[in-house]
């Protein structure tokens, strides 16, 4: 005997084998594929799409919600400010409010840096020396990042901000950090860290992405290649980007709130 259950199932059995597969898609877009059915189309490839982060297609997704950490941050870029590698983002994101930018490299050959230091082992760097850090994808290359922070806390003034982002998920670098490329992050960590230097009431963290714009950023496509909306959509499970802002204790500014959601 058949039952109205049995004819139910029958039919949306017949339909996913006889309706095409766009038109169900386009019913419901977040329904899953039947195994086998999954259309790869220009990700059935071994190899990514860019293997340099997507830099030659377009900025790339981590950058996206770096850079738009920062221009939430970008009150804190101000007074006498470090920055690692180069000082781009002090000057776009800090503008008339830096009084002096300094610019830290572990390699004394930099053409920008004034500061040569590992974070890791940097005891000639004076204590309370700036009122802003900006430490973009940097802390993943320091083997002991716990060393790391510790300095970041001591050569920041009295209520100075450090403004910190880590890679979540993410391709590592084939050129000249691949070798020291030795760790990811997920908030989960990045909040224990840093609250073990500055006081849990003294830090935000923020994580973004989801599984759309990870496996985009593994692919090495660029930003402009997803939505806004797209690239909002935050599930913890697909940290692409894991930033923090942390306050040295002391002076008068205060954690900020967080914006995971953004």
């Amino acid at each position: 005997m058949t039952t109205n259950g049995d004819m139910q199932r029958r039919v949306r059995l017949l339909a996913r084998n006889v309706v095409p597969r766009a038109v169900l898609r386009r019913r419901n877009p977040l329904s899953s594929p039947l195994p086998g059915r999954v259309a790869f189309g220009d990700l059935r490839r071994t190899q990514p799409i860019s293997a340099h982060f997507g830099w030659e297609r377009g900025q790339p997704v981590d950058r996206y919600y770096i850079e738009r950490f920062l221009e939430r941050q970008a009150g804190d870029i101000r007074g006498r400010v470090l920055e690692v590698g180069d000082a781009s983002y002090t000057r776009r994101f800090g503008g008339d409010r830096v009084t002096r930018s300094d610019v830290l490299h572990v390699d004394a050959g930099s053409p920008e840096a004034t500061v040569v230091a590992d974070l890791a082992d940097a005891g000639h760097v004076p204590t309370d020396s700036f009122d802003c850090i900006v430490l973009t994808q940097t802390l993943h290359l320091v083997f002991d990042f716990a060393a790391a922070v510790a300095t970041l806390r001591r050569i920041l003034a009295p209520g100075g901000v450090v403004l910190v982002t880590v890679p979540g998920i993410s391709q590592v670098d084939r050129g000249e950090w691949g070798n020291t490329w030795y760790w990811s992050f997920t908030s989960h960590a990045v909040q224990r860290l840093f609250e073990g230097e500055f006081g849990s009431e003294n830090i935000t963290v923020e994580q973004h992405g989801n599984v759309l714009s990870a496996v985009a950023f593994l692919e090495g496509l660029a930003s402009h290649e997803l939505t806004e909306s797209e690239l909002a959509a935050n599930d913890p499970a697909y940290p692409v980007f894991v930033g923090v802002r942390a306050v040295k204790e002391g002076g008068s500014r205060t954690a900020g709130p967080v914006e995971a959601g953004r």
